[in-house]
């Protein structure tokens, strides 16, 4: 079963750092999929088979990229195989080049779509409160090689839009947005997905919204839509007529008809998502130096992530706090640390970057992000804020 609990926790002398057993039979993850109505699913699964049609632009793929665009509001989404390949497709159609501005607090996957290009993934400070780009950092990265801007939605709050696009406009550059975290978000009153020339989405397993395995390029922009179509299938216009450099970025009909089936189930993972994390809420006040990132109430979110920063009132650290959790069998994660620019491939290049992130730095250093869920349950959530508020609170040995 399932986060199957084995113990309370009520003092320090019950945590799994001091000998005891953990609270959790198996680990509890933070991204466990959430699978949706699985008869929807199989139904659709038979489709595919019954069509032989497994790939390829097959009808499943067409009505998912139909389903998206209109529960988004937007003309045109090229679904791909995952959201890694549509960031490197959409950069490729948007013709960047030499070096692109985005936040060294994202996954490493936006950092490395553009340097896997040969374009320089040039890092701007954040927010500490929004965790988002700082619009003043990002003018201070600009030069002339500068071509472009990828801000990041994270934790699905939506980026500063209107203030990029000033700066894109001011200088030349092109804007796009990495809206992996952020399906079923909206910037005032608007859906995610209808800013900037295009936005990317990602389905991995692991996002509130999945196909298992897939992702999005959403835009209002024909041509740019045309042309990404073009580049997912190796260029291919019809049969032996290649028109553009392309690679392999289909999505395959087994992961739209899991789109499919999730899409129709997707207000209800929110609904729980929104339980969870005002139970979290309520779990976890008053805890001495634990804060809950909160969502605006007047923008719809997922609600996906539970994030919980650590500050310098804690009794311990946030290093410790991940240590008994995991201890616990709660994998709780200290997303996105250290930071793109503290990782190998670019603290290599940047050695000295950190110079000009000084928030990214504080912000690296007191984030944890807590497991969530359709299929978690309160007293699972009562439990880890336990194990937290014992950590912080009860000094016995």
């Amino acid at each position: 079963m399932l986060n199957k609990l084995t113990k309370a926790i009520r003092s320090k002398s019950d945590l799994a750092i001091h000998d005891a057993p953990p609270a959790f039979a198996e680990p509890l993850h933070v991204g466990r999929p959430n699978i949706g109505n699985r008869d929807a699913f199989l139904r659709r699964m038979e489709q595919v088979l019954d069509n032989q049609w497994l790939t390829n632009n097959g009808p499943m793929v067409q009505e998912f990229e139909q389903r998206i665009a209109e529960h988004l509001g937007v003309k045109h989404c090229v679904a791909m195989c995952n959201g890694t390949i549509a960031l490197e497709i959409a950069i490729r159609a948007l013709g960047l080049s030499g070096e692109v501005i985005v936040p060294s607090w994202t996954f490493v996957a936006t950092a490395h779509a553009l340097y896997w290009q040969d374009i320089m993934p040039v890092f701007a400070d954040i927010d500490p409160v929004t965790h988002n780009l700082d619009p003043a950092a990002v003018r201070r990265m600009i030069t002339p090689r500068t071509s472009g801007i990828i801000g990041v939605h994270l934790w699905g709050r939506a980026a500063p839009v209107e203030e990029l696009r000033a700066i894109a406009d001011e200088h030349g550059l092109r804007l796009m947005f990495d809206a992996a975290h952020a399906f079923g978000s909206t910037y005032q009153g608007q859906s995610i997905g209808r800013f900037g020339e295009c936005e990317v989405l990602s389905f991995h397993a692991t996002k509130a919204f999945n196909t298992m395995e897939g992702g999005a390029v959403v835009t209002n922009n024909d041509e740019l839509a045309e042309a990404m179509r073009l580049m997912r299938n190796f260029g291919f216009k019809g049969y032996d007529n290649v028109i553009h450099p392309g690679t392999n970025g289909k999505m395959i009909e087994a992961c739209a008809a899991m789109g499919l089936a999730n899409l129709d189930g997707f207000s209800e993972v929110v609904a729980a998502n929104v339980r969870n994390h005002a139970a979290y809420r309520e779990a976890l006040a008053g805890i001495p130096g634990i804060s809950l990132l909160d969502y605006d109430p007047a923008e719809r979110n997922s609600h996906h992530y539970v994030v919980i920063e650590v500050d310098e009132s804690c009794p311990v650290t946030r290093d410790d706090i991940i240590v008994a959790l995991h201890a616990e069998n709660i994998l709780a994660r200290k997303y996105f640390w250290p930071g793109c620019h503290m990782m190998k491939p670019y603290r290599d290049l940047f050695p000295h970057a950190g110079l000009l992130l000084e928030h990214t730095r504080f912000v690296a250093e007191r984030v944890v992000v807590l497991p969530n869920g359709a299929a978690l349950t309160e007293e699972v959530i009562a439990t880890v804020a336990d194990t937290l508020r014992v950590l912080a609170t009860d000094i016995r040995p």
